[in-house]
């Protein structure tokens, strides 16, 4: 295996961004991604250098030409293969999948599920708008009961897949979710960077032609307040300036919206975000919007041993004659990080 010495320098928002024309739709919510990812960069403390971006097939994956890093522009769906691929032979590099509904959840799906149960090391960034953009409209793997498109005339009757809840049950980590002009999606995307692991953030993106204004229920400025939960670990859910929270209904075991009276948010049963709490992420993947408000920010962030770093110490085992300790790889709370000699606990 390869071993390279990582770079790390400041950077700034220009060392991030390359000479290629853009070329999305105009008003298409890629462009605000690419910027908040732009704009992250610097401030996560890696380089270009040392940074992989790798997409498959569909608008999100026209990514990886506009980033000044490496980049691999791969086939539909296989992009998880190809970070497998990347990260065992080199741990160290900063890794970044770019995928989309349908490249990641139809003919990608079954890739990008064993990625995340394996955990390897890297961020997975699902631009979900509800629709097949590249390919002129057809309904994708998320569009909602009801939608019209090309291969729907008559209204789709799918009922949606959840990425959030798919990357819950195929046993991510980390899970969060933004939307592409959300001033908190840098902050999601720190986040995402910071975990040891697999970290899934799904992205609402503004899909300008084919399904345009989809997420407006939510994400339109106004009155953003009354439906945005943003969570945050160790604060309280509330939102709607305060005046409302999600509270747990111990005898049906889901959560309800609860009425704050003069700030007490104690007083009316609202919990406290703890993103280590994998029952609570899945019921929060789960809220109805409409209902409650859209959940948004971290969900979940329990870090565990990451694949690559397992596969090096097994191998490092291997070379000395000795058998790897294989249930000592999932004992909770070992952490292991990889260095240019190989796997450290």
């Amino acid at each position: 295996m390869n071993q390279v010495t990582p770079i790390t320098r400041a950077t700034t928002l220009k060392d991030w961004e390359t000479d290629q024309e853009v070329r999305w739709c105009p008003g298409c919510g890629d462009y605000a991604i690419l910027k908040a990812v732009q704009r992250t960069m610097p401030e996560i403390g890696t380089a270009p250098e040392n940074t992989v971006f790798i997409s498959g097939i569909g608008c999100s994956s026209r990514f990886p030409y506009y980033m000044e890093t490496y980049g691999f522009h791969t086939i539909h769906g296989r992009a998880p293969a190809f970070a497998t691929g990347l990260k065992l032979a080199n741990p160290n590099l900063d890794i970044w999948i770019v995928t989309g509904d349908g490249d990641g959840l139809s003919i990608g799906g079954n890739h990008t599920m064993h990625l995340i149960r394996r955990n390897l090391d890297c961020q997975i960034m699902l631009f979900n708008n509800e629709i097949y953009g590249l390919t002129k409209g057809q309904y994708s793997p998320t569009s909602r009961v009801g939608t019209t498109s090309p291969s729907t005339p008559y209204g789709s009757v799918d009922r949606p897949a959840q990425p959030a809840a798919f990357a819950l049950g195929a046993g991510a980590r980390f899970v969060a979710r933004g939307f592409d002009v959300s001033k908190e999606l840098p902050n999601v995307l720190k986040a995402a960077h910071a975990h040891k692991g697999a970290a899934f953030i799904e992205i609402f993106q503004n899909c300008i032609v084919y399904n345009k204004d989809v997420f407006e229920d939510f994400a339109a400025p106004k009155g953003a307040e009354d439906r945005q939960l943003w969570l945050k670990h160790g604060e309280p859910m509330l939102y709607a300036k305060g005046t409302k929270g999600i509270a747990l209904d111990a005898d049906e075991l889901h959560l309800k919206t609860v009425d704050v009276i003069d700030g007490d948010w104690e007083a009316a049963g609202v919990i406290v975000h703890d993103v280590t709490n994998r029952s609570v992420a899945h019921m929060l993947v789960e809220m109805r919007f409409g209902e409650f408000p859209m959940a948004l920010g971290v969900l979940y962030d329990d870090p565990r041993p990451t694949f690559e770093a397992d596969v090096w110490r097994q191998n490092a085992a291997a070379r000395e004659g000795k058998t790897a300790d294989l249930q000592g790889l999932l004992k909770k709370g070992q952490t292991w990080t990889v260095t240019e000699g190989g796997p450290e606990l």
